[in-house]
């Protein structure tokens, strides 16, 4: 046990799905898995542990912000023994080559902030996503018939939607990236896994664009994103 962490060591298997939100954790739970356990709720942040398909997976809150996932995903890869987490998450476009509902695989995150700086003391602020995953969960995707867009993210320290000139922001941003949307945990997650010698994807959907102006509302972004879920639980049981 940890002090954000209640759950015994075998409580947790060896993959484990990451939504931010812990209510998209037990929509998860609750649709797609068999004989769910609860096994965290500290600080309300849930954890459940089930098959599918007859594997056992891990479905484990991350909440939001790089501080947050970076506890949990800490945590998990170097108490737990946790070996690959998939992070499930929304994001906001800023290229109408995105559109509302698509499914992003990203391959680098890029960020203005101090994470790895405050964690080992390191100049670093672009991570990479797990080569190896990334290539399984593409196979999946094939496999499944489910389309996925490539991208490079910028992980946010502030919600996007709350700063005061976003065009002057964008215009800031490493050209050479071609960055298209944004989120706000993957680089402290694939920062972590690098760190630890673990494997670490990032899956998401577009929820919003800032471009088009279209968005859809937070209900709606829980229970809504089911090509990425099973993407990620099929990609999941191959590990």
């Amino acid at each position: 046990m940890t002090p954000h962490i209640e759950s015994k060591l075998e409580d947790i298997a060896k993959t484990v799905l990451m939504p931010g939100d812990p209510l998209r954790a037990k929509y998860i739970a609750d649709n797609f898995l068999t004989d769910a356990k609860l096994i965290n709720t500290v600080r309300n942040m849930f954890g459940y542990t089930g098959k599918y398909k007859g594997h056992e997976i891990t479905v484990f809150a991350s909440g939001m912000g790089m501080p947050s996932i970076g506890i949990y995903a800490y945590e998990l890869y170097k108490i737990y023994g946790v070996e690959n987490i998939i992070r499930l998450g929304s994001c906001g476009a800023y290229t109408t080559n995105l559109k509302i509902f698509d499914t992003v695989l990203v391959n680098q995150s890029y960020t203005t902030g101090n994470f790895a700086q405050n964690l080992n003391n390191t100049d670093c602020h672009i991570a990479n996503s797990t080569a190896q995953l990334n290539d399984l969960i593409k196979n999946t995707a094939s496999e499944c018939d489910i389309t996925i867009k490539e991208a490079n993210v910028f992980c946010s320290e502030v919600f996007d939607y709350y700063i005061d000139d976003l065009d002057v922001f964008l215009a800031t941003l490493p050209s050479d990236m071609n960055i298209s949307c944004a989120e706000m945990e993957s680089f402290a997650l694939f920062y972590l896994a690098k760190y630890l010698n673990k494997n670490a994807a990032c899956l998401l959907t577009v929820v919003d664009n800032h471009i088009s102006h279209e968005e859809i509302s937070s209900d709606k972004r829980e229970q809504s994103l089911n090509d990425m879920i099973t993407l990620g639980l099929e990609a999941a049981i191959k590990l």
